[in-house]
């Protein structure tokens, strides 16, 4: 089911600027009016695109100054995927870093259960951009051999806006300290999309739990990774788009619980029957 819901990213996944300069904007409570932000904010945010196809059409160019297409990287297996610039020096860094981790607490393997895509919003970035930041996730990541499946792209204006308008991940240049346009403000989030190239799954803020990611790459996935375990957890937590995180369904617990409870007594009282027409058995 394709899902178009705006929603408005707190504390961590609030609209920054992704620059050296004091620019962070001040979160927002939720279903606030887009009137309320700043004139040249209004066009920055996030529009969840489920189900959505990206563009894999659509051309860049890899860490390795080679040319290659987004489609390369769709095969058999779910992506996770952040929007960022290279040269940020203050929010990117930290979307980039809570991915790594996260992806390090998931206890997944780059390469055999995911690969990562992150791609620059920025035309002027160059490849010698991304393959310094793809050096510092990777030790972040904890999986330094996993370059293979961990791709760090850049691309001209066309591609970058086909790849952020089908994930609907918007954003706006903004002045730096020295006036010129060459910094953005855009939200914190990171995405999740499906082997065959569909969003699956988006996760808000910078700080990004092993959980939460695994769940959605276990969901991105079609449940081809699933262990009994992830199974269980999907069963008791529910995604909120509202805050981009997985919590605990509760009513499915209670109810999970009642069922536990009504097969115990219905086992003691099983056995207490057995045993009383078991032979020699006091009564």
């Amino acid at each position: 089911m394709i899902g178009l819901r705006r929603f408005t990213v707190l504390a961590a996944a609030v609209l920054m600027v992704c620059g050296t300069g004091a620019y962070a904007q001040q979160a927002k409570p939720l279903g606030a009016k887009a009137q309320e932000l700043p004139e040249y904010l209004k066009g920055a945010g996030i529009v969840e695109r489920l189900n959505q196809p990206l563009p894999l059409d659509a051309a860049f160019v890899d860490d390795a100054g080679r040319q290659v297409t987004l489609g390369t990287y769709f095969h058999q297996r779910p992506i996770a995927l952040a929007l960022v610039y290279f040269k940020c020096k203050m929010m990117c860094p930290q979307v980039m870093h809570g991915l790594a981790v996260g992806l390090k607490d998931t206890g997944l393997t780059a390469g055999k259960e995911f690969d990562v895509v992150i791609a620059s919003i920025d035309p002027t970035d160059t490849p010698e951009d991304a393959a310094a930041a793809k050096k510092t996730f990777l030790s972040q990541m904890g999986q330094p051999g996993a370059g293979d499946s961990v791709h760090f792209l850049t691309g001209q204006a066309a591609s970058i806006a086909a790849l952020s308008g089908a994930t609907g991940f918007n954003y706006v240049p903004v002045p730096g300290p020295d006036g010129k346009m060459d910094q953005f403000a855009h939200s914190s989030v990171v995405m999740f999309a499906t082997p065959e190239g569909k969003m699956s799954q988006y996760l808000a803020g910078i700080d990004y739990s092993g959980r939460d990611v695994r769940l959605a790459l276990v969901d991105a996935s079609h449940m081809k990774i699933a262990t009994a375990k992830d199974l269980f957890l999907m069963y008791c937590c529910n995604y909120q788009p509202s805050s981009g995180t997985y919590t605990v369904a509760v009513l499915r617990l209670l109810g999970l619980s009642g069922m536990v409870t009504l097969a115990g007594i219905g086992l003691g009282f099983y056995f207490l029957k057995r045993s009383k027409s078991l032979p020699g058995t006091p009564v």
